[in-house]
Order: structure tokens, then sequence, then C-alpha cells
């Protein structure tokens, strides 16, 4: 492959633009759709409604064009409403609201009174029944002719409140499907709603949605009404088991019969709308249920939260707690937790801390959910010192503390750099009667004490899980590999994996990678040896293409289809780390740079380096922050020669050149930004250190010329 050639690859690389893909609904986009919600209320006033009776299961699939239906009238108003393009999820501020006439009626989409539950009376015979009741729980075969047979030893007849007061206290939910199949095939009495209503609620808890629906179907085409709690009952165990489309069916078909949901269904077939990522149908259905005198209760702004939260939209996390205010809901533990979790998504620690100090204040007690979330906020955050804060509290006040929050501190104090702390924390655990340490606090543990160099504290705590029976997983065998590597421990390592793989550990793609890492830093040839063996029963293949570097007659195009092939048998978020170490590997041995420039132009054409070059009209920026210190050095010569290449050519260029390298925020990461300031010394390139901004190299336009005027016209150096 030619230097020619490959500088022009990287140069046409860097000049394809990346859009951004955070977009926002302009707030006169959500005008139009709020105002729409009222807008048949506004014609109406002009003539009050003539009553009508009110319409029938036959009358369901008849249409009226001058009288449309609710759930012509809940269609997505992008398909019929709004104009121009609305490709985001995002909230800019609270939906205006519409004046409306308050002497004129206005159509309302829910009904604001609750379905009423069936009231039991009194029944002698209650204490016999519960008793048989108990007996058939209790029986564990599901067997038809075996229950069947159970049945006869009924201490009362079948009668209807005895019926029913079985059907009710049967808890498996194969028992009462046979009982309610039972039921009807005795013709003793009309099944009316309740009866099929109670088996639902049972296949409910079996998701058993298919059942269900074939129920559903049963009472239309035998005339059964379906009620509130009919329907709620299909749409949420069709939530339940992920079937939304079903969900959103039933609920249409509910507002054709003219059935108006209760804020029970309404809140869950919001929760349907927001899992099926429809934002727009969520805000409609909200806003005109709040037009109908609907008052959302906090299942519903948890509904709204989470939606918003998953989206990463602040505005809309911001505009649901506006709504709550406004009408005076106070949030319970549920919406606490899923406004934090979405404060989190949004990157916004500091209002989180916020709202966990207003929910403590008002008097609701956090429980480990709130903790960890709050917990997972700080860490990503690098707030140590309120993470810490946290933790005493936690103690000091008697929180709740389970697995996953021990966990999640203990890997918070790895990412941070804080062993003290982390062992403070396992010690607890220890002394901890129900959350003692698991296979997963060693190996944050082992994380811990990797990310830190203590080798030695390391290998102790290997030892103790294998005393203690704790079962190693790949993540811990990564760590202590990674550790021990670094360490330039080898015969330890090989000992490690070993027993890693004698216990059950399958090597990962991420393994892999570590393995090769340490082998772009291993000197002596018999350590190398010693760490490709270890690779080779991990993954065969990349160790074959490791031994491929070395080859002179393979051509490229060849080298090409053996790199794509590795990638294609390669986890996507492995791919840069291996495409990495595989560059260090070449830059470490003097006679393969040209190999190392040919996995990075690889590694551009196959989009692992997505960010690596950034063009303005002002400034060309090299962003080596994701990769290591050999494909950072393999990359700044690469753009100097391509670079070079335009100064020659007298094309424009911009005023500023910049290197980006980041700071490294993990206390024991490698200092990419002082390797980077060596080679760029070593290349005697004009870049300085930026004063203004830590981790960033500059050069102005006239520097980078002078420096390619100078080597151009310098003499060659006498050959001795």
């Amino acid at each position: 492959m030619g230097s020619a050639t490959l500088c022009t690859g990287v140069d046409v690389h860097f000049s394809i633009p990346y859009p951004s893909h955070s977009t926002k609904f302009s707030p006169k986009a959500f005008s139009v759709r709020c105002n729409s919600s009222s807008s048949s209320s506004s014609s109406s006033s002009k003539s009050p409604p003539k009553s009508q009776p009110k319409p029938t299961l036959s009358d369901s699939n008849r249409t009226h064009p001058q009288s449309p239906s609710l759930s012509e009238q809940l269609k997505p108003l992008s398909k019929t409403i709004l104009t121009g393009d609305i490709s985001g999820p995002h909230l800019v501020s609270k939906p205006k609201s519409t004046w409306i006439n308050p002497t004129k009626p206005r159509p309302s989409v829910l009904s604001l009174q609750r379905h009423k539950r069936h009231n039991y009376s009194y029944n002698p015979q209650i204490r016999d029944l519960k008793l048989f009741a108990k007996k058939l729980n209790e029986s564990e075969s599901n067997d038809e002719s075996e229950f069947l047979a159970v049945l006869e030893q009924m201490p009362h007849p079948p009668t209807r409140e005895n019926a029913l007061l079985l059907l009710n206290s049967l808890k498996p939910w194969p028992k009462t499907y046979l009982f309610f199949n039972w039921i009807k095939t005795q013709n003793l009495f009309p099944m009316e709603t309740i009866f099929y209503n109670v088996t639902m609620k049972s296949l409910r808890f079996g998701r058993q949605f298919q059942l269900i629906e074939e129920l559903a179907e049963e009472m239309i085409s035998t005339g059964v009404e379906l009620d509130n709690i009919t329907y709620s009952t299909i749409i949420t165990c069709a939530k339940r088991c992920n079937l939304f489309d079903k969900a959103v069916k039933w609920f249409e078909r509910m507002y054709k019969t003219g059935l108006m949901p209760d804020e029970v269904t309404y809140s869950a077939i919001l929760d349907v709308y927001a899992k099926l990522g429809k934002v727009e149908e969520v805000l409609s259905l909200y806003e005109r249920g709040r037009a109908s005198g609907w008052k959302p209760d906090p299942i519903a702004f948890a509904v709204l939260g989470k939606m918003f939260g998953e989206a990463g939209d602040y505005d809309g996390i911001r505009y649901v707690l506006q709504e709550m205010k406004s009408l005076g809901v106070q949030p319970n533990l549920v919406v606490y937790n899923t406004l934090l979790e979405a404060m989190g998504r949004a990157g916004k620690p500091g209002l989180a801390r916020s709202l966990f100090e207003e929910m403590v204040g008002s008097g609701v007690v956090p429980d480990a959910k709130t903790l960890t979330a709050l917990v997972k906020i700080y860490g990503k955050a690098r707030w140590a010192r309120d993470a810490l804060e946290l933790w005493e509290r936690m103690r000091s006040n008697g929180w709740p503390m389970d697995f996953i929050l021990y966990n999640t501190l203990l890997s918070m104090c790895a990412d941070l750099g804080l062993e003290e702390e982390a062992e403070n924390l396992f010690e607890d655990m220890k002394k901890s009667e129900h959350c003692r340490p698991d296979s997963f606090s060693y190996t944050a543990m082992l994380n811990v004490y990797g990310s830190g160099g203590n080798v030695d504290r390391a290998m102790q705590m290997f030892d103790e899980m294998s005393d203690r029976g704790v079962a190693i997983n790949v993540m811990g065998c990564t760590c202590l590999t990674q550790c021990l590597g670094k360490a330039r421990r080898i015969d330890d390592l090989v000992k490690v994996f070993d027993v890693s793989l004698a216990r059950g550990v399958k090597p990962d793609d991420r393994l892999c990678g570590c393995l090769l890492s340490v082998v772009s830093f291993c000197e002596e040839t018999e350590d190398v040896n010693k760490v490709l063996s270890c690779l080779r029963q991990a993954n065969p293949k990349l160790v074959a293409f490791v031994n491929l570097l070395g080859e002179k007659k393979i051509g490229f195009e060849t080298f090409k289809e053996e790199f794509r092939i590795i990638l294609s048998d390669t986890a996507v978020e492995a791919r840069r780390p291996f495409c990495n170490c595989l560059i260090d590997i070449c830059r470490n041995s003097n006679h393969l740079h040209e190999r190392a420039h040919e996995l990075l132009y690889l590694g551009t054409l196959y989009g692992l380096y997505p960010g690596l070059h950034n063009r303005t009209a002002k400034e060309w920026c090299l962003d080596v922050r994701s990769l290591s210190i050999g494909a950072a050095h393999t990359a700044l010569e690469e753009w100097m020669a391509t670079v070079s290449k335009i100064i020659q050519r007298e094309e424009a260029l911009p005023e500023i050149f910049s290197a980006n390298t980041g700071t490294g925020t993990h206390k024991f990461s490698q200092g990419l930004a002082s390797a980077f300031a060596s080679h760029v010394k070593k290349l005697a390139a004009p870049f300085k250190q930026s004063e203004e901004k830590a981790g960033c190299f500059v050069a102005t336009r006239e520097d980078l010329v002078s420096w390619v005027q100078s080597k151009v016209i310098s003499p060659p150096a006498a050959v001795v």
C-alpha cells in the first residue's frame, strides 16, 4: 500500500460530516397539538349537542362523518393535523393550555369515576369453601381429570355465590382456568362479566395473554358485557407480556363500543404508548384527559417521568415536576425513584441531589432502589465526596441496603480510585447478616486493587475467593489479568487464567482484548509466547492474525480481508480496543510501523474511529481520546503527513490546528496527554499545550506551514 494512497484515504475520511441526532419539538408544534384537543369543544360550543343513546356493540363498526368517534379523535395527530417535520421526542416547554367556555359542554375521553367493585354478600358457607379452596391450591397436579375428581368432593352445591367465592380463592392460574371451564359446562346459572374478570386476573398473573384474549372474544360472541375492569385486565396483561400493539388494539376497541376508560385503564394505556416510544400520543392523551377534568395520580406521572427519562429529556422531566406541583400531587416513592433515574439519564446530578433532599424532607423514606440510583448518578458524575456522604447517611439513618446497592458503591470506588473506602464497605458487607459479599462484590474489589496496581492484595482476594468457594466470573478474571500484566507478573497471569478456565469461566472478547493489551507491552519474547498461549485457548483466530502482522509477503488486500474477518467475529464494543492493541503491538516492534498505519486506515475505514477528525472553516481537530498511546502516535503522524501534502498543494487551510487527548478522569489511568506531548516533541511539530484547556495541543496555520517548508528545504542527513 502506497503512502500517498493512505494519506488520501485519511484525508477523505475526516471530511465526512456527522449530523447531530439531538432534535427537539418546536413550541409551535406543541401548541398546535394541544389546542387541537379542544378544537371540537370550541366548535361544538356554538350549538349544544343533542342527547343520543349510548352506542351498542352492534353499532361499534358504524362511521359518523359529522361526529367522529373518540377512537378517530385519538389517532396520532402527526398523521392528521400537524405539519412540518417533527423528528425528536424532546419537549421544549409545558404545552400551552386552551381556554374553554365553562358554560358549554366539552367532550370527555375518560370516566372520572373508577369502576365500582362487586360487593360480596355474606355467605355462611364461606369457612367450608375456603378450606376446600386451600385443598385445591395445595394440590400439586394440574391434570384435568384429577382436578375434576377433587371437585366432586365440594362441600356445598356450586351456586352462583359459592362458585364465585371458589373462583376468587384459587391461586394457580391453571386451576382457576379449569374451574371456570367446569362451571360453564354445568349450566347452573348465566356466566356474568364478573366471572370472566376474576378468571382473567388470575391468567394475568401467569402472563397468559392468549387465553385472556380468547375469553374476551368469547364474551363478545356470547353477548357478555366487557366493562372497565375487563379492558383494564386485557391491556395490563398485554403490557406485561410486551404485546403493546395488542394493548392499543383493545384500547381503541373500547372507545368504539362507547365505553369510557376509568383512570386506571387510562394510566395503563399511557404506559403502553410510552413503552412504544410514541411521545406525541402520550402527550395528546394526557392533555385530553386533563381537559376532561382528570387529575392524574402518581402512577401516571411516573409513566411520564420514565418516558422522558429514557429519552434523556430534562425539559420533559421538568414539565412533569411542574404539573405535579400545580395539581398538588405529592410524589410517592415510585415516582421519586423514576424521576431520579430520569435525572441520571439526563445527566443532571445536581438536580438529582436536590430532588432527593426534597424527597427526604417530605417524609418519604428512600429504599435501596432510590439509593442505588443516586449512587450511580454520583459515580457517573465523579462526585466522590457526595457519594461518601450519602453512604454515611445510610449508615446513620439505618436506610435499607441490598446486594445491588453495596456492589454499586464498590464499583464506584473502583472507578474513582477510592481503595480505602472500598475496603471499609467490603468489611461492612462481611459483617452484614443479609448482604454478605458475592461474586460481584469480589469482582469489584479485584477491580479496585487492579486499578490501583495493588497486585499483592488482588492476589490475596483471588485466593480468598477460592478458599470461600466464591465463583469467579469473566469480569473478575479480566481485572486480575490486567493488573498482573501491568506489573509484568506473567507467570501469575498464566496461573490465574488456567485456574479461571478450570472453574468454568468462558473467555469473552473483553478478556481477549485484555490479553492482547498485555502482549502489546511485553518486552521479552518468552513472555509474549506465554500470553499468546493463553489467548490461543480463548481466540485462536486472533492469535493467527497477530502472527500475520509480521508476514511481509502478505499483500494489503489479503491483510484487509483477514482483519475484516476478525472484526466480524468480534463484539461491536470490543472492535476498537482490538484495533488499538494491534496497533500498539506493531508500534512496539521496530519493523512493523507500516502495519500500524495500515491498521489505523482500516480502523477508520470500518468506522472504529468516527470522531477522529473534525473540520470547521476556522479549525481542524484531531481527537485521539478513544485511542491507545500507540494508535494516537500513528494518528498524529498520519495527520501531519496529510496536512503536509495539503500545504504543498497550496490549498486553503484553517487558522487553527488542534489535537485533543483529554485529561484522563480515572485516578490510575495512563497519561495519554504526556505520551502525546513526548511524541510531538520527537517529531518537532509546532504544537503547544493549550493554557486554557487541559489535554489540548494547538498550532497555528503559520507555524505549521513554516514547519512543513523547513522540512522540505532541509538537506538530507549524511549517512555515516
